[in-house]
């Protein structure tokens, strides 16, 4: 299997940090062919044919949610959100650190398909070294005429500000990225008004992922059918798969959506360690429940992980052997969110520290027999509750875990001595 076909295609091979090597495969090409011969809403058809859905986890289709966009005469931002913390997805820092024109393209792309003349990108902030790649690419480009005033040779104007962020998981969520943008705190907005309609400084503003944004001159390049002819009806093209935790070869990895997760697992990562038996998998990062053995032919697609009580999410699978405590793997993960949280609804607030005072006591063998029903039913006093997803990620992995690994926690519980 080819598990560079399209984004990930000369990572390893070629400097595509060098704006000379991305233009000598290609580079610019889309951008220079957008601006001079297409028009913005020729752009948005050809994307929303496509069947491209958002990459940076909730998987909305990318061309109706720039049609979105009110016709009010405002200005409009683009925003590129690389704010990647998602706990196991690291495929963002790669295309930052490794093919950092390819986003500036896609941004560009972006930006005049929707008729916007200011784009944005928020970079995580523990992206160092992606930030000072992504900089000095961004000044290779201004150089070449691709940002500022007539880029191309056109009159179509357009500058690109970078944007980094200060450490805040919660800046992931788009509408808190865009507070931490205007110098706010960085907590979510109550919505609506959704940012298509009051966004960045209250503008219509588009809030894309790095490598959705990637795919647009892909697309351009090759037309809609070949995306959409990838994959399945409704989970078309090719997705950047993170894989890690106990896989002989964790990285990342390009596949069709609908590839099947043994394959992801055994094919791509070289299946588990020597030995070890598979016993669980989070298919969209720390914010997914765990699949089990009885899924792993399941297509990795949006669609069929919804039906069977996951998401695909960012695309990060976590694999778990029989060597994992998952006690102190929900410890961790509900300690995460629970710091991660901004604090400002209830639920996630308190629920995400009540569930990690629980889980302490219950690793230090303080817990109580109840104390493992209660977290089996815990889900509805915390889910659905808050402005944004982080108060629904608490809770995912722990409930799938519990249930099926109850004997684990169990064990944990000291059984109560006999007067």
């Amino acid at each position: 299997m080819d598990t560079r076909p399209v984004l990930m295609k000369g990572i390893g091979e070629a400097d595509l940090r060098s704006i000379d090597v991305y233009k000598s495969r290609g580079g610019y090409e889309m951008l220079e062919r957008a601006v001079k011969t297409m028009q913005p809403a020729q752009i948005v058809e050809i994307v929303s044919k496509s069947g491209l859905r958002g990459r940076g986890g909730a998987g909305f289709p990318t061309g109706r949610k720039w049609q979105f966009l009110p016709e009010n005469g405002e200005p409009r931002y683009l925003v590129c959100n690389s704010d990647e913390a998602e706990p196991g997805t690291f495929k963002d820092r790669m295309l930052l650190e490794e093919t950092p024109h390819q986003i500036i393209e896609g941004m560009l792309i972006g930006a005049y398909a929707i008729r916007s003349h200011h784009a944005f990108i928020y970079i995580r902030g523990e992206f160092l070294r992606g930030y000072e790649i992504f900089r000095a690419a961004v000044e290779q480009a201004r150089a070449a005429g691709y940002i500022g005033k007539g880029i191309c040779g056109t009159d179509y104007d357009l500058e690109l500000t970078i944007h980094r962020g200060a450490g805040a998981y919660i800046c992931g969520e788009e509408t808190a990225l865009l507070n931490s943008l205007e110098g706010k705190r960085g907590e979510p907005r109550l919505k609506p008004p959704f940012p298509a309609i009051k966004g960045l400084y209250g503008k219509p503003t588009v809030v894309n992922n790095s490598e959705t944004l990637s795919y647009l001159a892909p697309i351009l390049r090759n037309g809609a059918e070949w995306f959409a002819g990838v994959g399945t009806e409704r989970s078309t093209g090719y997705k950047i798969v993170s894989i890690s935790g106990h896989v002989k070869r964790p990285g990342n990895y390009e596949v069709p959506l609908a590839t099947p997760i043994r394959v992801l697992i055994d094919e791509c990562a070289g299946g588990l360690r020597d030995g070890r038996k598979f016993m669980a998998v989070q298919p969209g990062g720390g914010s997914s429940a765990c699949l089990f053995e009885e899924h792993l032919d399941l297509p990795y697609d949006y669609e069929s992980m919804a039906k069977n009580g996951t998401m695909l999410g960012s695309g990060a699978m976590v694999v778990f052997d029989d060597t994992t405590d998952f006690v102190h793997a929900a410890l961790a993960l509900v300690r995460f969110f629970a710091h991660e949280s901004c604090g400002q609804c209830t639920p996630c607030r308190e629920g995400g520290h009540w569930l990690e005072q629980m889980l302490e006591r219950i690793v230090h063998g303080d817990g109580l027999e109840s104390d493992i029903d209660l977290l089996k039913s815990v889900s509805h006093q915390i889910t659905g509750l808050n402005l944004c997803p982080l108060g629904d990620s608490i809770e995912p992995f722990l409930s799938s875990v519990v249930n099926r690994f109850e004997d684990q926690f169990r064990a944990y519980v000291k059984v109560p001595v006999a007067s």
